[in-house]
């Protein structure tokens, strides 16, 4: 039968089919890399829209409207949606391919040429690679045969990868840089010929997601035709998009998938069968318990500090530590620091907002006053209340002060806001399209990239400046300068640089640590490892600026008046009796101090000379001894444009503590040029 299969004759010579579920951005990146892989294949491409809600099908009607767009009213799941698309495909080839994908440019036509070479393979897959370049397990697989299933599930697998005995789900064991038949191969990335599909049928439409690849493998398998895994091409899988846009549970829907996939195809095996079951709730019991202790290490710090405040305010009063009378212990010890964490733990701090300076300031502050209040009562623990003033006032400062540190270093994200210390970042390209990316990343005031050079195709122009920014390297040695210039995020664009060759580098920095990101050709969002940033800009109309709100102009006065009177009385003698006050420009910020007492300037806000932003009538705040605009233009200058967006994104996001990180990079910039 197989090899009875003939060459086929259709016109089209390969039909394209891709599953979307709200994955707009990831879906316009595949469609790129499509364009370009199919030049000079006869081929089509059918994209099968399950109800999605982010303006998928209107974006493929506007920018791609040769591909076919099946719209549907309801999320049919990816089964079904597929067998839509297979019913209109015409190819003597079908290619099924996730949206959250990007092939490279050889891509298709390999795997073309591997079918016509081996006319008894019914099915194929090629290498997959996650977006950090490590290679995609599910690529290459063993059906989940009783044996191969229960060490999938209680991880022996996972524990003994190189073992033929334990490893056979995920074929660890196997190199893989050879091609091979293998028993399945994953959904993502699955060709079939067309010939083989009318033989075996269609995807199994009870599955709703995962498991359906397994079984149309074992289906194919079955009938006769062989299951290859080609490694000499890649693709990139941006792995779960349209999972973590859903509402599924995804670990337990893809145990839930092989358990049905066992009882479909080994019915028999009841004892297989209650493994699974028992599976599926282990895994579901060891869900929840990583989701509890998740957050503990951020309480195990607090607890930490809790106590070492304690015995710091202990020692500081009393000259000493472990004091108190033998009764109070573990009580001392353990019960303010339970306190204070159950308070944090109230207030979000270790869920949503674990790096949430404010809320983490006042969880600490009500729970001293609830700890002040417990010595009240507890007469036989109430052994110093100036121990715990001063634990309290520790406390206050240390536990948002250490989230604090770890957002100032860019070490940390906020919800809704980044670090405003820029990740240091790397251009591949020096095309234009590179140059209009630097403005929009240099206007892009939201985001927490730092570019400090490009990497060009050779090394000829190495040395070069570019916009200010020098030519770091060649796509050849891109590994070298990820390590010698402390490279953390790495940006291509695929208008310029080819997806061969990106993928080269992804593989040759892949033991850096380092994020990878695309760049569609509209320059408008940077897709990364399940991340997207938006770069288009955001209409003035749509904004809500902090800095105009009564309550943060009053407390940002209240925080440089604070700030300031201590700096009067503690620094500023020491100033004026030095004699620096005869050359104020060589230390602005303390000479300005009076000025920030009397309200005249603000510790942070836009430079003396800039009043608003781009003639919008808009109050973006008090002149201030620094701010974003000063922290840039410090280390090179800037256009009117990026002015203009860095005034505007601190107006919007004025804080307090946002305030305290700039002064934060301020002053260590400053001690920077000291050393330097």
């Amino acid at each position: 039968m197989a090899a009875s299969a003939r060459r086929q004759t259709s016109p089209v010579q390969l039909s394209i089919i891709i599953v979307n579920y709200n994955v707009r951005d990831f879906l316009h990146n595949a469609l790129l890399s499509i364009e370009k892989a199919r030049k000079g294949i006869r081929s089509e491409i059918i994209v099968v829209d399950n109800a999605s809600e982010d303006g998928s099908v209107a974006m493929l009607r506007t920018q791609f409207p040769r591909v076919h767009v099946i719209a549907s009213p309801t999320n049919l799941g990816f089964a079904k949606a597929n067998n839509v698309g297979l019913q209109k495909a015409k190819g003597a080839y079908c290619l099924l391919i996730n949206p959250d994908t990007v092939v490279q440019e050889d891509t298709l036509q390999v795997m073309l040429d591997f079918f016509e070479l081996h006319p008894e393979v019914g099915l194929a897959g090629c290498k997959i690679l996650n977006p950090d370049g490590t290679f995609q397990l599910a690529c290459r697989r063993s059906f989940p045969a009783p044996w191969v299933a229960f060490t999938k599930i209680f991880g022996l697998s996972t524990l003994f990868p190189n073992s033929k005995w334990f490893g056979r789900y995920n074929l660890t064991y196997r190199p893989t840089d050879q091609t091979y038949e293998v028993d399945a191969v994953s959904g993502s990335f699955m060709m079939i010929r067309r010939s083989a599909f009318r033989e075996v049928g269609g995807l199994d439409e009870d599955f709703f997601m995962y498991g359906e690849d397994l079984d149309w493998c074992y289906r194919f398998q079955h009938a006769g035709w062989k299951i290859f895994y080609v490694h000499t091409t890649s693709i990139i899988h941006y792995k779960g998009e349209s999972t973590r846009r859903s509402s599924l549970n995804e670990v337990r829907t893809f145990y839930e998938a092989m358990r049905l996939f066992v009882k479909k195809h080994y019915g028999r095996s009841y004892l297989l069968l209650w493994s699974l079951k028992a599976g599926i709730s282990f895994v579901g019991q060891a869900a929840l318990v990583k989701s509890l202790l998740k957050p503990m290490k951020y309480s195990l710090i607090d607890f930490a500090v809790v106590v070492f405040s304690l015995l710091l305010a202990e020692y500081v009063w009393r000259g000493g530590v472990f004091l108190y009378p033998s009764y109070a212990y573990p009580i001392v010890f353990v019960v303010p620091p339970i306190i204070v964490i159950g308070a944090l733990y109230g207030a979000g701090v270790y869920t949503a907002r674990s790096m949430s300076v404010s809320r983490s300031f006042m969880a600490v502050f009500a729970s001293y006053v609830v700890i002040s209040a417990l010595t009240a009562l507890f007469k036989g623990y109430a052994f110093s209340r100036m121990i715990i003033g001063i634990s309290g006032i520790l406390c206050v400062i240390l536990i948002p002060g250490w989230r604090l540190l770890l957002r100032a270093f860019g070490k940390a994200r906020v919800a809704g806001r980044r670090s405003i210390v820029g990740k240091r970042t790397l251009i591949v390209g020096t095309d234009p399209s590179s140059h209009e990316l630097l403005r929009k990343l240099r206007t892009y005031v939201a985001g927490d990239y730092e570019v400090v050079g490009f990497v060009d195709a050779t090394m000829e122009r190495i040395g070069e400046h570019l916009d200010g920014l020098p030519i770091l390297g060649s796509f050849e040695n891109i590994s070298k300068v990820v390590w010698q210039h402390n490279i953390n995020d790495v940006i291509f664009l695929p208008q310029s640089v080819s997806y061969v060759n990106i993928l080269s580098m992804i593989s040759k920095t892949r033991e850096e640590s380092v994020n990878f990101h695309l760049v569609p050709s509209t320059l408008e969002v940077i897709i990364g490892k399940g991340s997207i940033d938006s770069l288009n800009e955001v209409p003035l109309v749509q904004i809500s600026y902090n800095i105009g709100q009564p309550m943060h102009r009053f407390t940002k006065r209240l925080f440089d008046f604070l700030l300031s009177s201590l700096l009067l009385v503690a620094v500023y003698p020491i100033f004026i009796l030095s004699g620096r006050r005869k050359n104020p420009s060589r230390h602005p910020f303390i000479a300005n101090v009076p000025s920030v007492v009397r309200g005249e300037m603000s510790f942070v806000g836009p430079p003396a000379d800039i009043k608003e932003p781009s003639g919008q009538g808009l109050f973006v705040g008090k002149a201030g001894m620094t701010g974003l605009v000063q922290l840039q233009a410090s280390r090179r200058p800037l256009t009117k444009e990026e002015i203009d967006q860095m005034n505007l994104y601190y107006a919007r996001n004025q804080s307090v503590m946002l305030d305290a990180e700039i002064l934060i990079k301020s002053w260590l910039n400053y001690r920077s040029k000291q050393r330097g």
